[in-house]
């Protein structure tokens, strides 16, 4: 991470700085996300550096997400099947979101057949929780209010 920073005035402490600018700029995850699932999310994003752990939240978010959306019964394997069944992810997100708890599922279990993942597939995986809850949050959201504006 790297700051930008601007010297001001403080007669109290002559050493401190504003800070300008952040890079890279830090994620915000979208107000519109249901509470739980925005929190896993965050913690997710926060923990690249730690991809495990990344990884374990990620499919906490994806869980609370589909929760959410009224599919509490069984396991994750199942829930993403019925979200894939009742048309609220597609065949293809449904396949992303089953690599993505196998992938949790080896580092809960702490497989010793699977290799630790990187920052890069930690990353791949936020990415695809951060894209899932555009489809099944915030797109609905941007859409109800822009028709509540007509």
């Amino acid at each position: 991470m790297v700051l930008a920073v601007a010297p001001f005035y403080d007669k109290h402490d002559p050493t401190a700085f504003d800070i300008t600018d952040i890079w890279p700029a830090p994620q915000i995850v979208h107000p519109s996300i249901p509470e739980r699932a925005k929190r896993y999310l965050e913690q997710a994003i926060a923990s690249i550096h730690a991809p495990a752990g990344a990884v374990m939240l990620t499919a906490s978010a994806v869980d609370a997400m589909l929760k959410e959306k009224g599919l509490k019964d069984g396991s994750l394997y199942s829930r993403i099947e019925a979200a894939a069944t009742h048309h609220l992810i597609t065949p293809e997100m449904a396949s992303w979101a089953h690599e993505i708890r196998l992938d949790a599922n080896d580092q809960r279990h702490s497989d010793e057949d699977a290799s630790m993942p990187s920052e890069a597939e930690a990353s791949k995986a936020v990415e695809f929780a951060t894209a899932l809850a555009q489809f099944l949050f915030v797109l609905p959201a941007r859409v109800a209010r822009g028709r509540a504006n007509d």
